[in-house]
């Protein structure tokens, strides 16, 4: 066990010393009644980016699945394993969330390995080439339509594959359900990590606007 890594032990000791204790009565709740998150957020697994810092967001607030690139896959129905459709289906069946946000943000090295090799020359890696390659319809609709022709080729590639996943969102036949019904709402957001802004997109035009315009109400409804 002296393997285990030393600063997530250091980071522990500071989480039980300081911050447990203020959280104990909310931590104690949610290990007995369960959790209850009203937002799931779907974002990349880039250890520069988190959703629960960037939303300031405690225990219990957010449902968070995290992959390359915060890709989400179009619904398909087999027997196959599927880790984010998994995630999908448990927040918004079983959970019950109300919002559903694609968080994408800048540098994005799952974008970046796309655009870099391309789909005609190949992708790298056995399951990052395939997992990437989700990012195709986006590009063929960014070279057919883009929103923003003068955009950098990186932000409009990264817009463009959170666009995408809202529309695969929109594939699986639970979500267009609750959607329907007027009991959920997905959003599109992207951050940049070293100006730390966040930007949501417009559903009436697809465009990303700063998040501080939308304040003090943060309103994105």
């Amino acid at each position: 066990m002296k393997d285990f890594p030393k600063d997530l032990l250091a980071g522990y000791g500071r989480f039980r010393d300081k911050t447990y204790p203020g959280l104990r009565e909310q931590y104690n709740a949610l290990a007995i009644y369960g959790q209850d998150p009203k937002v799931m957020v779907i974002s990349c697994c880039d250890s520069r980016v988190s959703p629960e810092g960037i939303f300031n967001a405690g225990p219990g607030e957010l449902f968070v699945v995290r992959n390359v690139a915060n890709l989400v896959p179009g619904f398909e129905d087999d027997l196959g394993t599927h880790g984010t459709s998994a995630a999908i289906e448990y927040a918004v069946t079983g959970l019950e969330v109300q919002h559903i946000v694609v968080l994408g943000h800048c540098k994005c090295g799952g974008v970046q390995a796309f655009r870099a090799r391309g789909i005609a020359s190949g992708t790298p890696g056995q399951f990052l080439g395939p997992w990437i390659k989700l990012l195709e319809p986006a590009a063929i609709e960014l070279a057919c339509n883009p929103v923003e022709p003068n955009e950098d080729p990186q932000l409009g590639m990264e817009y463009a594959g959170i666009r995408q996943s809202l529309k695969n969102l929109r594939t699986f036949p639970f979500i267009e359900k609750r959607l329907a019904d007027k009991h959920l709402q997905l959003h599109g957001a992207w951050f940049d990590i070293g100006a730390g802004e966040l930007r949501v997109m417009d559903k009436q035009t697809s465009k990303f606007i700063p998040a501080v315009e939308l304040l003090p109400g943060l309103s994105v409804s």
